[in-house]
């Protein structure tokens, strides 16, 4: 059987071609309702580029996930720009029609720059699938209605704000608590909220913030009885992550690390993850991400849908996502209110019960709302072929 594809399930039907008539690329800031810090800086507002695809058989969405600075990628707003307008782009006008299957391959040889692949693909995929009356849910191979949801939570002041902050989410039914460590922020931290809440479902999210110097620090948090502890080293250090695994009761999820398909094998080869954060942004497309998901699945390895502090746009194709079969812990899809007072779509993701539900309507399922778009763009421009 091939690697990426599941024993004793069909893969979903591929999409018809397109018509691409030109890219439509707006930078967007969007006030976030409150700062979010993790180990490598604080956001107060959300830079994002969100993608039109402009085809005869109508428009499509997508989103490019980076951030102001190289930060947490070395993708960023600027770079992902530059590269989309001079060369993605034109690669893409150059077929003029195409499926969306065949965007990575027609993308390939410029090398690196997945996000900005992935927003590209995510549009030409909505438009595709918006012309033949299929949702993106089930393109990908979504199981199920709707997701549990767990929250990101942020570095905050103190261990007492931390512990009201997350007393506020869990109020509002979130089904997993996530909360962001760095050096001289972790097992204070971690036991603060552990002490509070008893056994809820907690993981914690590093962001490469530490090395095997730091081993006895890491190895203190088993004793929290955690679900998991995601990306501890830096991105490249697999050979370590797989050291630091023998060392620790608690599971090592991979995040950063897994930037592609052979990335993802490589790591589970190496012993370097038993859990794996798929982002569609960060490996290239939500078709990649699929390919990832399989792989995993097929190791009986879980898998998990991470956050980029996405749009409307991102959070109703990552709840699509997360609805597929292999996607066993709760990931970073949360209510739209969770990052944003007000989204760029009409009907923004909402936690009921804690979950989300998986849009059904043609492709991504949602309505962009075209004042709130133009209120939060300061940049934008269309190229046609």
């Amino acid at each position: 059987m091939p690697l990426g594809t599941l024993k004793g399930v069909p893969s979903p039907q591929s999409c018809r071609s397109v018509t691409l008539d030109g890219i439509e690329l707006r930078v967007l800031h969007i006030p976030l309702v409150s700062p979010f810090t993790t180990s490598f800086g604080t956001e107060s507002v959300r830079e994002v580029i969100v993608v039109r695809a402009l085809t005869s058989d109508g428009d499509g969405w997508g989103e490019i996930v980076t951030q102001e600075a190289p930060l947490y990628s070395s993708e960023y707003t600027q770079g992902a720009w530059d590269v989309a307008r001079r060369f993605l782009i034109p690669a893409l006008l150059d077929r003029h029609r195409l499926a969306p299957e065949e965007v990575a391959g027609t993308l390939a040889p410029i090398v690196g720059h997945r996000m900005a692949k992935a927003g590209l693909e995510l549009a030409v995929l909505d438009a595709s699938l918006r012309s033949e009356g299929r949702s993106l849910g089930e393109r990908l191979g979504a199981v199920v209605p709707r997701i549990p949801s767990g929250v990101s939570v942020g570095i905050q002041r103190d261990a007492s704000t931390l512990v009201d902050t997350v007393a506020g989410y869990l109020a509002e039914g979130y089904r997993r608590i996530k909360i962001k460590i760095k050096p001289g922020r972790d097992v204070a931290d971690t036991a603060a909220v552990r002490d509070a809440f008893g056994d809820i479902p907690l993981q914690v999210d590093a962001n490469s913030a530490y090395t095997l110097a730091d081993i006895d620090t890491l190895v203190e948090l088993d004793r929290f009885d955690l679900l998991l502890i995601e990306q501890p080293l830096q991105e490249d250090d697999l050979v370590d992550h797989a050291t630091l695994a023998e060392r620790l009761s608690t599971p090592v999820c991979l995040d950063e690390s897994i930037t592609s398909f052979k990335a993802a094998g490589d790591a589970l080869a190496l012993g370097a993850a038993s859990v794996i954060n798929i982002k569609a942004g960060r490996v290239g497309g939500y078709l990649e991400a699929v390919r990832i998901h399989d792989l995993c699945r097929n190791a009986d390895v879980p898998v998990w849908c991470g956050g980029m502090l996405e749009t409307g746009i991102g959070r109703a194709a990552n709840a699509a996502l997360a609805a597929l079969p292999g996607f066993t812990l709760p990931g970073d899809v949360s209510a739209s209110n969770r990052f944003y007072t007000q989204d760029i779509v009409r009907d923004p993701i909402t936690l009921v019960d804690g979950h989300v539900d998986v849009p059904t309507g043609p492709g991504l399922g949602i309505d962009i709302d075209p004042v709130a778009l133009d209120e939060f763009t300061v940049v934008r421009e269309e190229v046609r072929r």
